[in-house]
């Protein structure tokens, strides 16, 4: 078996080849990538739904827009929280209730109190569902071309204006994948 490089904390960016309706245009955020999988969220997918329909008590650290994001087409009935702590936080600064993803990017435990997380937490995101990968899955969609791995930022988790996520984060590369930015929704109307 080849040992496979982990890219847990970077940016899964769907090529405008990527044919899949779920992952059209979308910026993935890989929360976990081993040799037995893959798991991220979707972080430029907002539903209606308010955070405060489902989560009231997490309402109130959730930035805006205040709602829900369809984390992924796998498991719509249950709920990942994605928090950003700025700062320096080691192992005895971590606030409880979170987990280091990546830099300043963690899970959130959305079974412990907010009270417990509210001073620390920069920006908050709710999930329903997340995108999951079988072992090697991935790793065949990367050498398809189905995406672009490029290094997240904490804004990416909470990004304003998530619909223009996907052109934000192609132009801020250095290469030719900022010009990708450019490609129109539609091609066939050019």
């Amino acid at each position: 078996m080849t040992e496979v490089s982990s890219l847990t904390g970077r940016l899964l960016v769907a090529t405008p080849a990527l044919a899949d309706p779920n992952f059209d245009r979308a910026v993935v955020l890989l929360l976990d990538h081993d040799e037995k999988g893959s798991l991220g969220v979707v972080l430029n997918r907002p539903t209606p739904v308010g955070v405060g329909d489902i989560l009231d008590n997490w309402a109130g650290l959730a930035g805006e827009p205040g709602v829900v994001f369809q984390g992924g087409p796998v498991s719509l009935d249950s709920a990942l929280g994605v928090a950003v702590v700025p700062g320096d936080t080691d192992a005895e600064s971590t606030p409880l209730g979170w987990r280091r993803v990546h830099g300043a990017i963690g899970l959130v435990d959305l079974e412990a109190p907010p009270e417990l997380l509210a001073a620390a937490v920069g920006s908050l995101r709710i999930f329903a569902g997340y995108a999951g990968w079988g072992p090697g899955q991935l790793e065949d969609e990367l050498v398809e071309g189905a995406w672009y791995v490029v290094e997240s930022e904490p804004g990416d988790v909470s990004s304003p204006c998530p619909e223009r996520l996907w052109r934000e984060v192609l132009r801020r590369q250095r290469s030719e994948l900022a010009m990708v930015a450019t490609y129109p929704d539609d091609p066939s109307l050019n």
